[in-house]
């Protein structure tokens, strides 16, 4: 009799309990064939809108071919079609805008080397900020985010706004013929602030945790395969399919410059002299040192993949790329990745709490110190000369004696409050006229916006790591909490790192803004999940989720 009770009971606290286990009710068949009809419609406009874009790209194409040169109607059908296809569907304009950018250096010596191929990029990202501009005036939503951001940017456009007119301006008047101070004030402009709104489109276009892990899976999947490329490109040059920098005949201090001449099958310029012990690949971008900074940020989003996905799949899919980055930061010949890696693991290990997470810290730590005392077993004189290498460099000019060297020198050229000219000193304007070369990026805002000019932009910098870090602290999700505390990392040593000039170009001027972004939206989405796991307001989630969806997007076709 006791048995049968407990039995009942049981069952009573089954059928209890079975409408809080449901993650999402079930929809009824009114709404079944709505939502049919809904994903019938998408498709239709899908299909329509791309014909016609194929269409109108197709005869502008044809008419620029058969009147000027074949190569630019085809290079204009594919510019226009990218285009208005970005400009409709923002969130796959966006995806492919970050899934382009370790490949742009390798398709952009690929097609030719023309440096306006560099900024092929941006027709994903341009036209996808516009169509999400236009969605937060029609829905009256906030474009610039966070609010903390509002005084230093408009503090950092009025400075830089000031020195185009009263430096860049007058010089153009004095300019010669070949120079064109005003346009690369503009340019400066651009590489300073241009990427910031894609702290915007993140927010906006992340609707819900899926489409967050989908995107940082992206990511740990684009790093894998950047490395691999690269493992391949220093195989090739290892077992002679490439004659490296020594099999071109280059002589004397040439033998130490990295060269297209020596371009190994992707990427840019090389460097690779064995007699010498000189070793500088460019992996999938432009230059070598582009590629150190992309083995460093992509050290941070696969340490976020690697303890914080859902998914055991992806999270072993993400402690692989953390080991492929900490391989190709050995064997790429990268000094400042060899030596900034490991540091960044260990602070990120910390500052997010995964040293106390022993089940999940212990196997992936055990890992990367297998792999890395496997490497120098295997290959003792490989290591050696890495870390002859970086100590040569750390002997010859130690870090912190050469940013206050360089502060000194700036120091001696400044006048007043203003700068030398807005992108003087910024190498990706070197197009437009002669810059001078500073190598570390806060003496290097000092050279062009003066004292005042380095002041706001680091209070903007400021602004935005103190946002996202109170982000961090509002997430309680464990994974979610776990990718916020990285990217807050991340935003925080780039902000103030003073080695270098990353934020100058890519990937970091991009996934700086990106890192920020996602670190911003997150509570969010924290928010959304808790929601969804209280039975009392699944259902009035129910009725929003059609608007809520909605306002946090713009046209673009649903799921087939």
């Amino acid at each position: 009799m006791v048995a049968k009770k407990l039995k009942k009971r049981s069952k009573k606290r089954s059928r209890s309990a079975a409408p809080e286990q449901t993650a999402e009710p079930t929809l009824t068949r009114k709404e079944q064939r709505a939502k049919e009809r809904e994903v019938a419609k998408a498709r239709s406009q899908l299909i329509q809108f791309t014909v016609l874009a194929c269409v109108a790209s197709g005869l502008v194409g044809l008419l620029l071919g058969v009147m000027v040169e074949p190569t630019l109607g085809i290079a204009a059908t594919a510019s226009l079609l990218c285009l208005s296809l970005s400009f409709k569907y923002q969130r796959y304009a966006l995806y492919a805008f970050i899934i382009y950018i370790p490949f742009s250096g390798t398709v952009t010596y690929m097609l030719g080397g023309n440096s306006l191929l560099q900024l092929a990029k941006d027709a994903f990202y341009v036209p996808a900020l516009i169509g999400v501009i236009q969605m937060c005036r029609r829905k009256r939503q906030k474009i610039l985010l966070p609010e903390a951001l509002q005084l230093p940017l408009v503090l950092v456009l009025a400075i830089v706004i000031l020195n185009i007119l009263l430096i860049n301006l007058p010089q153009q008047l004095q300019a010669p013929g070949d120079e064109m101070p005003l346009m690369m004030g503009i340019l400066g402009l651009k590489i300073l602030l241009g990427y910031l709104p894609v702290i915007t489109c993140i927010y906006y276009l992340i609707r819900t945790s899926e489409d967050l892990y989908f995107l940082l899976r992206i990511q740990a999947v684009l790093v894998l395969v950047s490395c691999a490329l690269g493992f391949v490109q220093y195989l090739m040059l290892k077992t002679g399919v490439c004659a490296g920098t020594e099999g071109i005949g280059a002589q004397g201090v040439d033998l130490f410059k990295a060269s297209l001449r020596s371009r190994c099958f992707v990427g840019g310029s090389l460097l690779y002299s064995p007699s010498q012990g000189q070793i500088r690949l460019p992996g999938t971008f432009v230059a070598p040192w582009q590629w150190g900074w992309f083995l460093i940020s992509s050290a941070f989003f696969s340490f976020g993949t690697a303890f914080n996905d859902r998914s055991p799949f992806w999270r072993l899919i993400g402690i692989i790329s953390l080991i492929t980055v900490f391989v190709m930061s050995v064997i790429s010949g990268q000094r400042i990745a060899l030596f900034l890696v490991p540091i960044v693991v260990g602070v990120l290990s910390v500052l997010t709490g995964q040293v106390a997470n022993l089940k999940r810290f212990v196997p992936i730590g055990v890992i990367l110190g297998l792999i890395l005392v496997g490497l120098t077993i295997r290959n003792p004189e490989l290591m050696q000369e890495r870390i002859d290498s970086f100590e040569d460099r750390w002997n010859a000019s130690p870090p912190h004696e050469f940013v206050m060297q360089q502060f000194a020198e700036v120091m001696e050229a400044q006048e007043g409050i203003l700068g030398n000219g807005v992108a003087r000193a910024t190498n990706g304007a070197r197009l437009f006229g002669k810059v001078r070369l500073v190598e570390t990026y806060h003496p290097k805002l000092l050279y062009e916006l003066g004292p005042l000019g380095l002041l706001f932009v680091v209070m903007l910098y400021t602004a935005l790591t103190i946002a996202t870090f109170k982000a961090y602290r509002k997430t309680r999700d464990k994974n979610l909490r776990g990718y916020a505390a990285s990217m807050w990392v991340f935003v925080l040593f780039i902000s103030f790192f003073p080695y270098y000039y990353p934020l100058d170009v890519d990937p970091v001027s991009v996934y700086y803004w990106l890192a920020a972004g996602i670190a911003l939206k997150i509570p969010t989405l924290d928010k959304q999940e808790r929601e969804l796991a209280n039975p009392r307001k699944k259902k009035r989630l129910r009725s929003q989720k059609k608007t809520s969806l909605k306002s946090a997007d713009v046209e673009e076709p649903q799921p087939v």
